[in-house]
């Protein structure tokens, strides 16, 4: 047998599972299509002098874990860069922040919109609770019983449960405005909210609006040198362990033996066997890898959707200047530019009319304002994410190599719509990288150009993510094949908790767990 576990795809949640393994003492290997580790989660310097981020950027979800911590990353160069303020609000007239401190955020708010500081801490204080019993159902495996006992009983919420519960079934649209009355507020926080892809106007999606005050409590970070940083730390921690990282290996079918997985078999030839292997990769891959006979019908049905982002990435020869500049608040957070409320739902219409939307309301990311690696002196890194952009079109293609492209076209709005927020920005552009949904399918095999892996609906969430009998890191009917990744629970962001859930299963089934998930 070469190794006791395989891991296939070495994205974040890949190799923390292969981290956790290879601390618990098995041999491990890791098997990755892509000349470098960190599926999404890597950064190249795409422009001379500048380092580009390929997918995510803002280090928030990983923030309410421990697995920094427990497998002690800064030994192996990850550090963390505090971003303060959190984020940046802005209509292109009137900034206010969200600071790591509440007291400070309500403060300032209170000053600039009398009442809304106060309806903040009101926010903050319904749903402190609720956020943190989220974020442990994060933590686990998603079984039902475990699943209710820490959503009910973990929220505080049995004396009130029922008007919370109606409160959580609504659009986040609907209720952040039972708390917020000024668009300049309410509309910031929306965006915010969109961010895992469900409009304002979806049913019981209110949780990505309530899960707002652990921003708070966890804060935003930035590793230093880029968000590859932290894989590049993992690999380290790998390395250092005895593991195996192999890049330019791209996996092309399981090995099986009746109904066990046994190993893999390269697109090269080559063949490794293991006690176990683990599938890190999207779930449409890894239904790839099986033959048709073994994949269950309910798997077929996944949705990814028709994509939902895309992103525009700048070197720029000056640092960003907003509009009613403050120097260097605005550009240190994330920053939440919405025009208003209608903004963010005439995009979404766009979208679903097959067409990419024409204004788009924009996550801007400046952090060569806390780390000057990012880009030389003087310069500046400026990362655009949009939304909402079809992955099929109602007429032409994303293909830049078509005359019917219309890659070109959504660049230039994306610039256009920056523009009301920094005028000028434009004329200190010196390389970009334009990362439309088939982009990010063709580089990061994100199918669809879904940065989520799948749609973040209920229907695909805890227990049923990927689909109904495999939410539990285990492939349904085959003994020794385990899955990780957004594919599953609890989906998309920076967070390794999939990883780190999905090596507690794959540890205990070889009998030798390590560590215990926190009470």
């Amino acid at each position: 047998m070469d190794y006791d576990i395989i891991v296939v795809g070495a994205g974040h949640n890949a190799l923390v599972s292969a981290a956790y393994a290879a601390k618990a003492g098995y041999k491990v290997g890791v098997f990755e299509r892509r000349a470098i580790v960190g599926g999404a989660v890597a950064t190249e310097e795409h422009v001379p002098g500048y380092q580009f981020d390929l997918g995510g950027s803002a280090h928030i979800l990983i923030r309410m874990t421990p697995i920094v911590e427990e497998l002690e990353l800064k030994r192996y160069g990850l550090e963390y860069l505090e971003l303060d303020p959190l984020f940046h609000a802005y209509d292109g007239e009137t900034p206010w922040f969200v600071w790591r401190d509440v007291g400070k955020t309500v403060d300032a708010l209170e000053r600039l919109f009398p009442g809304e500081g106060a309806n903040y801490q009101r926010l903050y204080d319904d749903w402190l609770p609720f956020a943190k019993a989220v974020n442990e159902t994060f933590l686990s495996t998603p079984g039902p019983l475990e699943l209710g006992q820490k959503l009910i009983y973990g929220s505080g919420f049995q004396k009130d449960w029922q008007r919370r519960l109606s409160q959580i079934m609504r659009p986040y649209g609907e209720v952040v405005k039972q708390y917020f009355s000024e668009e300049r507020v309410y509309a910031p926080l929306s965006w915010m909210a969109a961010q895992s892809g469900p409009p304002p106007t979806e049913p019981m999606s209110a949780p990505f609006l309530l899960w707002h005050p652990l921003y708070h409590v966890g804060g935003v970070a930035r590793p230093k040198g880029g968000s590859g940083g932290l894989t590049r730390a993992l690999k380290r921690m790998l390395e250092a362990h005895g593991a195996q990282v192999h890049v330019s290996a791209p996996v092309k079918r399981f090995l099986l033996e009746g109904t066990k997985v046994v190993g893999i078999e390269l697109e090269g030839g080559d063949k490794y066997t293991s006690s176990a292997v683990i599938s890190g990769t999207h779930i449409l891959e890894t239904l790839k890898m099986l033959p048709d006979e073994r994949v269950p019908d309910i798997a077929r049905t996944v949705r990814t959707g028709n994509g939902f982002g895309m992103i525009l990435r700048l070197a720029l020869n000056k640092k960003v200047q907003y509009k009613n500049h403050l120097e260097p608040e605005s550009r240190v957070g994330l920053g939440l530019l919405i025009k208003n409320e209608h903004q963010l739902l005439k995009a979404y219409g766009e979208y679903l009319g097959g067409e990419p939307t024409k204004d788009p309301p924009l996550i801007a990311m400046s952090f060569s304002a806390v780390d000057p690696t990012l880009a030389p002196p003087g310069g500046e890194v400026l990362w655009l994410w949009a939304q909402y952009y079809p992955y099929k079109l109602s007429s032409g293609t994303w293909a830049d190599s078509s005359k019917d492209s219309r890659a070109g076209e959504a660049r230039d709005n994306i610039l256009e719509s920056f523009e009301h927020f920094a005028p000028g920005t434009r004329d200190t552009i010196v390389g970009e990288l334009v990362q439309t949904p088939l982009w990010l399918e063709t580089h990061l095999g994100l199918y669809n150009g879904n940065v989520m892996h799948l749609e973040m609906s209920i229907d695909q969430m805890f227990g049923a993510r990927p689909f109904i009998g495999g939410g539990e890191y285990k492939f349904p009917g085959l003994k020794g094949l385990f899955l990780t990744g957004a594919s599953t629970h609890p989906g998309g962001g920076i967070m390794g908790a999939s990883g780190r859930n999905a090596a507690r299963v794959v540890l205990k089934s070889l009998a030798k767990p390590i560590f215990k998930l926190r009470k």
